[in-house]
């Protein structure tokens, strides 16, 4: 991390989270922040769905909300990025607060509540961006006040579909009030008919991922397993935010909301492998949940995913830990006489079942 990188994130810290978000996104769209564009190898080069990836080290879904930031973003050095969520209209999402750092815990707590700007807006942002070096994809949610949830998240694929590269299907936000109850087997199914049929109307069809929650029990995660496997995706995102609080030192601690960073990383993990078991193979898997070191991105990965995500570890590290991240796990392929990502996929899965 460089001194300007240092300084710049001591003086965010010190103002509101959710400001220091905002002003986060200006300074990448200014120009602030170096770039290294997308950081690749022979061993870190991924496919993914059909998509092919410089390096698996992907952005999450919740940074860049409204799609604001793509052309920086791209250049940070993931290998991947998802943007959103978007839902058919804009809505302003919770009352604020509603961003909280737990600093001790290396973690972070939000209720945002899908507030964005409307799929009409975010598609006509999309639709303006020049293609990149990176694949970008768009998190699909549902109106709060929405009377057919299931059908929105087919409304926004129609909209935004044809200027992304994949899209996430998110029922594993846990701050819209019954929205896990969409990862139910028969509601489930349901709402992936709706989207793969919308998917099937785009002048280019896509790769579908469907986004899961980390508290869900070993029989719900084989139940979503078959639902997956029957419906089409194209792959599973494992997984979303916790309202897990077990372990937490910081003050924050009790806030209503999904629980992200460091926390996450050996529940979502357990959850992965169980996944990669319960799919045998059939379905690619992004991990997703408290990475913030190389060797924690490696595990997910030989835990079962072919790819992975991150979003809170650059509240504490900066931007310039995605190269970082991606450098060091080339090493670590490289260390453990793997040829390519692919080669070390589910590899030390046991180690988490």
């Amino acid at each position: 991390m460089s001194l300007l990188e240092h300084a710049g994130l001591a003086l965010l810290h010190r103002i509101d989270p959710e400001r220091a978000h905002g002003l986060s996104l200006r300074a990448l769209r200014s120009g602030l922040a170096p770039l290294p564009g997308p950081v690749t190898s022979p061993r870190l080069a991924t496919r993914l769905a059909g998509l092919a990836l410089p390096n698996p080290v992907g952005l999450a879904a919740g940074y860049d909300k409204n799609a604001e930031a793509i052309a920086p973003l791209s250049r940070a050095g993931f290998g991947f990025i998802e943007v959103g969520a978007a839902t058919p209209l804009p809505q302003p999402g919770n009352p604020r607060p509603r961003l909280f750092r737990l600093t001790e815990d290396r973690a972070a707590i939000n209720r945002f509540g899908f507030n964005n700007a409307g799929a009409e807006v975010i598609a006509a942002r999309l639709a303006r961006r020049t293609p990149g070096p990176v694949p970008v994809g768009l998190n699909l949610g549902a109106n709060k006040t929405s009377e057919n949830r299931a059908a929105d998240f087919a409304r926004v694929l129609a909209l935004c579909g044809p200027h992304v590269d994949f899209a996430t299907v998110n029922v594993s936000s846990p701050n819209t009030e019954k929205l896990r109850d969409l990862q139910g087997p028969a509601a489930l199914s349901a709402l992936l008919a709706g989207v793969m049929a919308a998917r099937a109307a785009l002048p280019r069809p896509i790769p579908i991922f469907l986004k899961i929650a980390p508290d869900l029990t070993q029989g719900e995660l084989a139940q979503i397993a078959g639902v997956a496997l029957q419906s089409g995706l194209s792959g599973i995102i494992a997984t979303n935010t916790t309202l897990s609080r077990e372990g937490l030192k910081s003050a924050n601690q009790e806030q209503q909301g999904g629980l992200s960073g460091a926390p996450l990383f050996e529940k979502s993990t357990r959850v992965l492998a169980q996944l990669s078991q319960l799919t045998e193979g059939g379905l690619p898997l992004i991990g997703v949940g408290g990475v913030a070191t190389a060797e924690q991105a490696y595990q997910k990965i030989r835990a079962g995913a072919s790819a992975v995500q991150l979003y809170t570890a650059m509240v504490y590290e900066g931007i310039s830990l995605i190269p970082r991240i991606a450098r060091d796990l080339d090493a670590l392929l490289a260390r453990d006489g793997f040829a390519s990502v692919a080669e070390a996929v589910g590899t030390g899965r046991a180690d988490w079942l």
